[in-house]
């Protein structure tokens, strides 16, 4: 029964990946987001992005919601270690 929280766990952990390279892109500002690799990277990342987007609007040109977002999904991925580690020894 571990198996699904350690796949869990590894998604989000690429997903973090993902989201970490896509928060760099966006300090670059001559990247075209509607060219490959940019736009599928975009298409993955942005609508969880924009979740947080909702609830923390931008402050003075400045995007904090990855900033929460990270924090979720960091959140959750040692939720479900935790749940992984406790289901393989069994409790």
């Amino acid at each position: 029964m571990a198996i699904i929280p350690g796949t869990l766990s590894s998604f989000v952990s690429i997903y973090l990946g993902l989201l970490f390279i896509r928060v760099l892109l966006t300090w670059f500002p001559n990247i075209e987001w509607y060219k490959q690799p940019f736009a599928a990277l975009s298409q993955i990342t942005d609508p969880y992005l924009n979740l947080f987007r909702s609830i923390i609007p931008p402050l003075g040109g400045m995007d904090f919601s990855p900033m929460l977002a990270f924090l979720a999904l960091s959140f959750l991925q040692s939720a479900l270690e935790l749940l992984a580690a406790r289901a393989s020894m069994g409790f």
